[in-house]
């Protein structure tokens, strides 16, 4: 299917889009997984617990690997954290947690991982920010040592550039180059470019000191939509490293979900992107989970990754003053979540499964027949009967105080059938 057509970006020029189409970019490995190189664009998370508690900060990446992150990244800012990190690690292989462990540097990391060196190795990869690895000689030097640890270890590097903490002295540097210019470009679009100046020139620098190619991946990330649109569009122009998403920080809630999907929806489409976060600050006691669910959520709707199947329900109206379709949507929605794990070891192909859960007969049974499995509920004022298809055919009509039950066995049982069973060491 294609969607090719122009589209204007901020700077008037037109470019051909595709959906499902991706940037080429080289491949890097990271534990048992690749991103880039048209690998699928891979979701990871971060914990918020303290790192030196190594059980709590395990059992908190179990839960995020679980619900689908496939990376993790914890912080390592303390000698404690540092030596915490196998532990972690050992922790999770007990739990049969494979989901590869990212460490978060920030000022210290060059001496942290020369002074621990099991933490370094432990690892699978490096995160580093070169806005504050050190300033003047120290920032070089610094960098410098991290990236010969990486290659020490042959750990590949993220180098994260972000909007708050962007090197000082390579904006003024830009700052007063933009000033000699005959029509000096405004503050905003200096700050866009000395981002990918600073992440591209920071790739380059390591690429001198050592590590391949193949190892480094690239973010710039801020909290704006329209500024991170800008800069990782100038930024896939200018080279093939495969690139992180994310805004820095997104918010809480609805609004953090509706400014990450614009933001990255965007440059998902355009074929920007291999990896991503969403960066959801939780509820007070919520689940730093939403975040994972958000981002597969975001890739499936977008026809870019499978997870898990989907359930369409109608919003409801004065045809639907009844809220048994909403609870059955609910109810199904939370049961196809339950029984996905095990689902995903036994059954091939079960996370494309569709199911509609509908509320009167105006659209009811015809998106009923574009699921696999879809009910179309009576509405206001119709007979009190359900009917149920199956692969577009009418299967069943469902009566009664039972619906919901009936209609979740007949889900279980649809996969039972219909999705080929997992042979073992396949």
């Amino acid at each position: 299917m294609s969607n090719d057509r122009p589209v204007d970006d901020e700077a008037g020029v037109s470019r051909g889009i595709t959906a499902g189409r991706r940037r080429p970019t080289r491949q890097v490995r990271v534990g048992q997984t690749a991103i880039g190189g048209g690998s699928p664009v891979l979701i990871q998370s971060m914990t918020n617990t303290d790192t030196a508690d190594a059980l709590r900060t395990a059992i908190q990446c179990a839960e995020l690997a679980r619900a689908g992150s496939e990376w993790v990244r914890i912080t390592v800012n303390t000698a404690e954290a540092a030596l915490a990190v196998p532990k972690i690690r050992a922790h999770l292989d007990r739990m049969g947690i494979d989901a590869p462990l990212i460490g978060d540097f920030h000022y210290n990391g060059h001496r942290l991982l020369s002074e621990h060196p099991d933490c370094a190795e432990a690892l699978a990869k490096y995160r580093i920010n070169p806005g504050n690895v050190g300033h003047g000689r120290k920032r070089d030097e610094q960098f410098a040592q991290m990236i010969e640890l990486a290659c020490r270890y042959g750990k590949p590097v993220r180098i994260g550039v972000n909007w708050g903490s962007l090197d000082q002295d390579l904006l003024a540097r830009i700052m007063d180059e933009n000033a000699s210019r005959a029509q000096p470009m405004p503050a905003l679009e200096v700050m866009r470019t000395a981002m990918v100046a600073s992440a591209l020139e920071s790739a380059a620098r390591a690429e001198e000191i050592g590590l391949a190619g193949d190892q480094i991946v690239l973010s710039c990330k801020v909290s704006g939509v329209q500024d991170l649109i800008a800069i990782y569009r100038e930024l896939a122009q200018h080279c093939d490293y495969p690139l992180h998403l994310g805004l820095t920080e997104a918010g809480m809630g609805s609004k953090g979900i509706v400014a990450s999907t614009a933001a990255m929806a965007v440059l998902l489409q355009e074929g920007i992107g291999d990896t991503i976060r969403v960066s959801l600050t939780p509820e007070p006691g919520g689940q730093r989970t939403q975040e994972v669910i958000v981002a597969q959520e975001m890739l499936q709707t977008m026809g870019l990754r499978a997870f898990t199947p989907m359930v369409v329900a109608c919003p409801g109206c004065g045809r639907t003053t009844s809220s048994f379709f909403q609870e059955l949507a609910q109810s199904i929605q939370a049961h196809v979540r339950a029984k996905m794990p095990q689902w995903r070891i036994d059954h091939d192909g079960v996370e494309s499964m569709t199911l509609a859960v509908m509320g009167c007969v105006v659209n009811g049974p015809g998106e009923s027949k574009h699921a696999n499995i879809g009910i179309s509920l009576p509405g206001t004022g119709e007979a009190p009967a359900a009917p149920v298809f199956v692969d577009g055919v009418k299967s069943v009509t469902l009566r009664g105080a039972h619906i919901a039950e009936e209609f979740t066995a007949i889900v279980d049982a649809y996969v039972a059938r219909t999705y080929r069973r997992k042979l073992p060491g396949q």
